[in-house]
């Protein structure tokens, strides 16, 4: 007997995304499936075998998402993302682009004491983009609810648009299968 594979239709997906192609609409995003919570003792930034990273799920998922968002016809100008390993894989799976890093994108889930002046520090990069730029953030679901009040799943993308006093609201929630 032949089995069956289902695969999320990308229709739906690609008219949301194609939201991202107005002019001061940024993506934020957590990245993809990476099973756990937080990271080891053993955490250090520039060991991806000492963090949580993405497993088989976390990389289809991550290309899935970044094939949604060409299909919707939206060209990316720059991805920029936290320094763990499962962020950068994240944004490099997307497939969408050159990817960069940003220090105020990293995850402050260990420190929450540094969730404040980190989230103005990003408030203040978004408020700096150009408007006619189309940028992808990849971060982590606590950075996320600061900046938007909101809980992400993994892979959820939101699409924002920043306000000239730093006020982030969401125009577009783009919940992703695992």
């Amino acid at each position: 007997m032949a089995a069956l594979l289902l695969l999320p239709a990308p229709a739906a997906a690609d008219a949301r995304f194609a939201g991202l192609s107005e002019p001061g609409t940024v993506a934020v995003m957590r990245h993809a499936l990476a099973p756990g919570t937080g990271d080891p003792e053993s955490f250090a930034l520039g060991d991806c075998a000492s963090q949580r990273n993405l497993d088989a799920q976390g990389r289809a998922q991550a290309r899935r998402i970044g094939a949604a968002i060409r299909a919707a016809g939206v060209t990316v100008h720059r991805v920029l993302t936290s320094q763990w390993c499962r962020c950068r894989d994240t944004a490099r799976l997307l497939d969408l682009g050159p990817v960069e890093p940003l220090p105020a994108l990293n995850s402050f889930f260990r420190d929450r004491a540094r969730a404040d002046g980190q989230t103005a520090e990003l408030r203040q990069f978004l408020r700096g983009l150009p408007p006619h730029e189309t940028v992808v953030l990849v971060t982590h679901q606590v950075n996320i609810t600061a900046l938007t009040g909101r809980w992400a799943a993994s892979g959820e993308v939101f699409l924002l648009r920043i306000g000239r006093d730093g006020a982030v609201a969401v125009i577009e929630e783009i919940p992703t299968d695992p």
